[in-house]
Formats: C-alpha cells, structure tokens, sequence
C-alpha cells in the first residue's frame, strides 16, 4: 500500500510538472481553431446569414458578427493566455447558442439517443475548451500567468516591507513578538 501511494504521489507530481505545456498546447490548437471558425464565418457573410436563419437564430445578420468576432478574438486570446477565464465566458454563451440552435435536435433528443452525437458536434470541443479554462485557468504560460506571478511577487513584497516598517517602528511591547509572527504569517 505504502509503495502505491508513493506512485500515485509520483503520478501527480508529473501532472502537475505537465500542466503549465498541457494547457499552453491545448489553448494554442482551439485557439487557433476560435479564430478559423471566426474568420470563415467573415469569409463569406451572405451565406452565414442564410445558415443562422435556418437555424432559427434571430437577428442572424447582427449574430453573425458578433459570433464571429466574439471567436476570433476569443481565439488570439486564449493563444496569448489573457484574459482567458473571462473570454471563456462569452465563447461559453456562443457554443451554447450554437447548440440550442444549430443542434437544437441533439439537445432536445440528449437521453434518447446515442451521447456520442453530442459529444460528435462540431460545437462540443469548443464548448468543453471554455468550460475547462474558466474552471482551471490558462496555466503559467500565459499572459495571465506572468500577470498573476507579478502581482503575487509585488504582494509580498509590499507585505514583507509593510511586515519590516511595523517591527522597526513599534516600541517592545508585552507580546509584541507573538504581535509580529502573527502578521508574517
């Protein structure tokens, strides 16, 4: 038992070694397939408009762009890692729509049907990529990631000489070290 748990204890380490490539190659390849998508949806506008209103999308004209570029720049952002989980939120929207339009019949019919015709969607691989990097983020090699690492490291920075005032300039005080390592902490 002792010597499964020491490599199970070894497989997370190398998950967690993996993580930050891992999610850097996945936001690279949907990325860029955001921006494809978005960009044949610009590619030719008259026939978009005439498959989102087959699809029952109202204001198909408007939805149109709007789906377009919330996909294109949806996608340069999560290839770059900024702003991730905040855009995941927005393209998270769109593929829902897609699917309750689009793939209404696939929804409508989930359990009395094989699962693998929703999972087969085209909409599927895009609606799982949002909801993965809202839920887990784009990992440290990302924008936000050196974003996050910054702040994290201007933080206690700030904390540590904010820590170095207090001690220099307080008077010795009957508990004042408890006081202090109480605050360090």
């Amino acid at each position: 038992m002792k010597h499964m748990k020491s490599l199970y204890q070894l497989l997370i380490g190398i998950g967690q070694y993996l993580k930050p490539a891992v999610l850097l190659i996945f936001r690279l390849a949907w990325g860029w397939e955001l921006f494809e998508s978005g960009r044949a949806h610009l590619a030719n506008v008259p026939a978009m408009v005439e498959r989102f209103q087959s699809w029952g999308v109202p204001l198909p004209h408007l939805n149109v762009y709007i789906s377009a570029y919330t996909e294109m720049f949806g996608g340069v952002l999560l290839m770059v890692g900024l702003a991730s989980r905040l855009i995941s939120i927005p393209l998270f929207f769109n593929f829902c729509v897609a699917y309750l339009t689009a793939s209404h019949d696939t929804v409508v019919n989930f359990f009395r049907q094989d699962p693998s015709n929703f999972i087969d969607d085209a909409a599927f691989p895009f609606l799982i990529t949002s909801l993965l990097i809202l839920a887990v983020g784009p990992g440290l090699i990302s924008i936000d990631g050196f974003l996050k690492y910054m702040i994290s490291r201007h933080a206690n920075a700030a904390g540590s000489a904010g820590n170095h005032l207090d001690l220099a300039d307080s008077r010795p005080t009957p508990g004042a070290a408890i006081h202090s390592s109480a605050k360090m902490q």
